[in-house]
C-alpha cells in the first residue's frame, strides 16, 4: 500500500513494506486525533468468528461505527448453521453448511469481510501453511481482514507496534518475547506475529523460552528475514538472565510445545515444573529500569503474569488493548474509504 494505492487485503504484516506499515500507523494516529465519522457511511463490514473474541470483536465493531459504517457478526454454530471447513469431507456430521457456500454468501452481503479461525492444533505443517484460512480467503472477492489465523494475528501486531511507538521504545530497542506458563497449549499466532512485528520494526529481539518450547523454524526464519531488511536482529535462548539483561520490553505470551504439537499429554509433561515462568517483579533485576510489559490479553493472573506486574507501572497491557481500536480504524479506512 502507498498513499496513492488502496489497500486490498490485510492478511499479514509481511505483505507490507516497513514504510507501508508506518503509513498505516500514521493514519491510525491521525484518525485518533481527527475522527472521520462519515468516512465509511453506507459501508458494511462482515465479521466471521469461528473462535471466541472480546477485543477483536468489540474493537472492529467500534471502529466501523466510529467511521460511520455498520457491521454484522456471524459465529457459526451460535444462532447460525455450523460451517464445515475441511476439504472433500462427507458432511454427515454436525455441520449443516460448507464454507464453499457460506462464505461467498456472507461476502456478497458486505463491503469487506473479517475472518477469525484459530489453528487446528493437530498438524503443525497444516497450520504453518495456513491451509484453512487460505481456503476461506480464496472464496472471498471483497477486501479481506485476517482477525487471527493459525499462525498470524496482523491486527494485534499493528496495535503492538503503535504501542511501542507511544511508549517511546527506540527502533533498535531490546525486545524480549517470553514464553509464560499456561495449563494447556495455546496457538502460535500471537507469538509469531509479535516476533515478526518487532523484527520488522528494527528491534534487537530475543525469544526466551524453556527447552522444548522453541518456535518452529519457519516462524524464526521469517522473523530473521524481516530483521535483515530493517536492521534488527533475532536470537533465542532459554537463559532468562541473559535474555532480560538490559531489555526495554518484555512481551509475555503463552504457546504450546512445538516438539509435541497436537499431543496434549506430552505437552503437559513438558510444561510440568515450569510454573516459575510467571512474570514477577524479580524478573526485572537486570532489565532496563523502565522496562515495560506487554501481553495481548486475555491473561491469566498469577499464572502467566503476577498481579504485582499487571497492576504496576511496568504494565502496558491496557494501552495495548486500546490501540486495537485506532489500528483497526486505519485498516478499515485504508480498505474502504473512497
Amino acid at each position: 500500500m502507498s498513499t496513492s494505492q488502496k489497500l486490498q487485503r490485510f492478511l499479514d504484516l509481511a505483505d507490507l513494506t516497513r514504510e507501508e506499515v508506518l503509513e498505516l500507523l500514521a493514519l491510525a494516529a491521525r484518525l485518533e486525533r481527527h475522527p472521520e465519522p462519515r468516512a465509511l457511511a453506507g459501508r458494511i463490514l462482515g465479521l466471521l468468528f469461528f473462535n471466541p473474541s472480546l477485543r477483536t470483536l468489540a474493537s472492529f465493531q467500534a471502529a466501523m461505527t466510529r467511521l460511520g459504517g455498520s457491521s454484522f457478526v456471524i459465529s457459526p454454530g451460535q444462532g447460525t448453521w455450523q460451517l464445515e471447513t475441511r476439504r472433500g469431507v462427507v458432511m454427515d456430521g454436525a455441520a449443516a453448511e460448507h464454507i464453499r457456500e457460506g462464505i461467498p454468501v456472507l461476502a456478497s452481503y458486505c463491503d469487506a469481510l473479517g475472518i477469525r479461525a484459530f489453528a487446528q492444533g493437530t498438524d503443525l505443517a497444516h497450520d504453518l501453511a495456513e491451509t484453512t484460512f487460505n481456503d476461506m480467503a480464496a472464496l472471498v472477492d471483497k477486501p479481506l481482514i485476517n482477525m487471527e489465523s493459525a499462525v498470524n494475528h496482523p491486527c494485534q501486531a499493528l496495535a503492538d507496534w503503535k504501542t511501542l511507538d507511544e511508549l517511546a521504545i527506540p527502533q533498535r530497542g531490546r525486545f524480549v518475547l517470553s514464553w509464560v506458563w499456561h495449563p494447556r497449549a495455546l496457538p502460535l499466532a500471537v507469538p509469531a506475529a509479535a516476533l515478526h512485528m518487532a523484527a520488522l520494526r528494527g528491534m534487537d529481539v530475543t525469544v526466551l523460552r524453556p527447552e522444548g518450547f522453541a518456535l518452529p523454524a519457519a516462524i524464526m526464519d521469517r522473523a530473521r528475514q524481516a530483521a535483515t531488511l530493517s536492521g534488527g536482529s533475532v536470537r533465542e535462548t532459554a537463559d532468562r538472565a541473559d535474555a532480560l539483561n538490559g531489555t526495554q520490553v518484555l512481551y509475555a505470551k503463552e504457546w504450546g510445545a512445538t516438539e509435541a504439537y497436537g499431543d496434549a499429554a506430552e505437552d503437559a509433561r513438558l510444561r510440568q515444573g515450569l510454573r516459575d515462568w510467571c512474570v514477577r517483579e524479580g524478573w526485572f533485576k537486570h532489565a532496563a529500569p523502565d522496562c515495560r510489559v506487554m501481553h495481548c490479553l486475555p491473561v491469566r493472573r498469577n499464572t502467566a503474569i503476577a498481579d504485582e506486574v499487571l497492576d504496576g507501572p511496568r504494565s502496558a497491557v491496557q494501552r495495548e488493548a486500546y490501540n486495537r481500536l485506532p489500528a483497526q480504524m486505519a485498516v478499515l479506512h485504508a480498505l474502504l474509504s473512497s
